[in-house]
């Protein structure tokens, strides 16, 4: 699998004119490699030109990473600084006169950047968004299952945040019955937002101490992990009676995720997506209430491309994977938001959840 992905990573710095893949530990790294190097401030690099692929190694890390890769190393010991062995790597990856383009993980740390730089003066620099990041985000079959059985997992999860509700729980302890379920079924909880009442309009709350009272609305944001692969889905619901616009809210953004999906196709610009939704958002009366964009690509990551903003131009293409999340916010009342994911395979967007967009009615 690594040795087809370095593969098609070099196609693609032909494509795009690139030189040099420098990239830190991440997980471009994990995509690229299958490899988590111990990161701390000794520099780990992995190089790749379109003959030779290297990595940058602390001696003392060597041999608990060679199981991992059979691409050689080039080691340098504390005493003696990552320079020489820099030179000899970028040596053999055959760097020489004139002007070098290099991508750089953008991800890694300022200082490992800059050490590759002041090896290669005058180099064109940019980042990995049209190398690697461009490449994460056509998924394969098997990113696809594991999404998929992540995705199925989440549902559980959001059932048992919703089972979990009673007068006077707070939104932590319903966080703890989410957590305890991924943990029952081999996850880990890779984030969890429980938001009640009023504090359902703030997008990225911190779930707190707040206590549930009878007639509120209630969203829970939650993602799990497992097998190295996330999920991330909301749902919304009421403990008690509605309030007041709860069923109008819930039922704009319903068409949104709808008209979404519906436009969301290999081959239309990212900002096609996002305006599906934002239209019928804005049509409602509540455009200044939708904040945030449409949705963000899923992989290993739980933010990656392609972004489905009001401005991207990305074209989408099959096989990526990406939430379609629109939300409508109602300062000191409650906000609502429907969050899907979805992969684009055969002409169409496929969600992967299982579990319906209707509310959770729970009695008070």
């Amino acid at each position: 699998m690594y040795e087809e992905r370095m593969a098609r990573l070099r196609e693609r710095m032909a494509e795009t004119g690139t030189d040099l893949v420098v990239v830190g530990p991440s997980s471009h790294l994990v995509w690229l490699a299958g490899m988590s190097p111990h990161g701390d401030e000794r520099p780990v690099l992995l190089i790749v030109s379109q003959t030779h692929a290297g990595f940058l190694m602390p001696a003392l890390n060597a041999d608990s990473q060679r199981p991992y890769t059979k691409l050689p190393f080039y080691p340098w010991a504390d005493a003696d600084g990552p320079q020489a062995a820099l030179v000899q790597l970028l040596a053999d990856c055959g760097v020489g006169g004139g002007t070098v383009s290099v991508a750089l993980d953008e991800t890694m740390r300022a200082d490992f950047a800059l050490l590759a730089l002041d090896a290669l003066p005058g180099a064109a620099r940019s980042f990995l968004n049209d190398t690697v990041s461009f490449l994460r985000g056509k998924k394969d079959e098997a990113e696809y299952a594991l999404l998929k059985m992540n995705a199925v997992l989440n549902d559980g999860a959001m059932k048992a945040g919703f089972a979990a509700l009673r007068e006077g729980v707070t939104e932590l302890e319903v966080g703890k019955a989410i957590r305890d379920f991924y943990a029952a079924n081999g996850a880990t909880g890779e984030f969890v937002s429980v938001c009640f009442g009023e504090n359902g309009a703030f997008p990225h709350h911190h779930t707190g101490d707040r206590k549930l009272k009878a007639n509120e609305a209630v969203l829970i944001d939650i993602g799990g992990r497992k097998d190295g692969y996330p999920s991330d889905m909301t749902r919304v619901g009421v403990f008690g009676d509605k309030p007041e616009g709860f069923d109008e809210v819930h039922g704009v953004l319903e068409r949104a995720v709808q008209a979404a999906i519906a436009a969301a196709k290999p081959g239309v610009a990212a900002k096609e997506v996002d305006k599906a939704a934002r239209d019928v958002i804005t049509a409602a009366g509540y455009g200044p209430n939708f904040l945030h964009r449409t949705g963000h690509g899923l992989g290993i990551d739980i933010h990656e491309q392609p972004y489905i903003t009001g401005t991207s131009e990305t074209i989408l293409q099959e096989g990526n994977v990406f939430s379609i999340e629109p939300g409508i916010y109602l300062q000191g009342r409650f906000g609502l938001r429907l969050e899907e994911i979805v992969i684009l395979r055969g002409n169409r967007a496929e969600v992967l959840s299982d579990l319906p967009r209707e509310a959770f009615l729970v009695k008070a």
